[in-house]
């Protein structure tokens, strides 16, 4: 396991142990490295997200994909991945509810998952 995953895996734990299970379950390590998951893709080109709303089912995950070139993030709910150019950054989804997303260094760029 990489540095970066593992220590992500740890600071998880912690806050599940402290606080309960988060909306929203972590599911892979965000970067270049990093694979998608099988589920849904959400794009990052253009300076925005494609699609910007999407409607999974409860357990599916989502991918985001940098094809930009640009440094973005995808920031929710207490979630976010890393400012990074490229690679990915998966979450599955394992409540139902609406999760707005967004893009902290570029505000124009938002989106929503409903999870049924």
């Amino acid at each position: 396991m990489h540095r970066r995953a593992f220590r992500a895996a740890v600071v998880l734990a912690a806050v599940c142990a402290i606080a309960g299970p988060p909306a929203a379950v972590f599911a892979a390590s965000s970067g270049p490295q990093a694979t998608p998951a099988a589920g849904h893709t959400v794009t990052l080109k253009n300076i925005a997200f494609n699609p910007r709303k999407l409607t999974i089912r409860r357990g599916e995950t989502v991918t985001w994909q940098w094809r930009d070139g640009i440094a973005h993030n995808v920031t929710f709910r207490g979630f976010h991945s890393r400012t990074q150019q490229s690679g990915s950054y998966s979450v599955r989804f394992a409540k139902r509810g609406t999760y707005a997303f967004h893009c902290t260094i570029h505000r124009s760029m938002t989106g929503t998952i409903t999870v049924n």
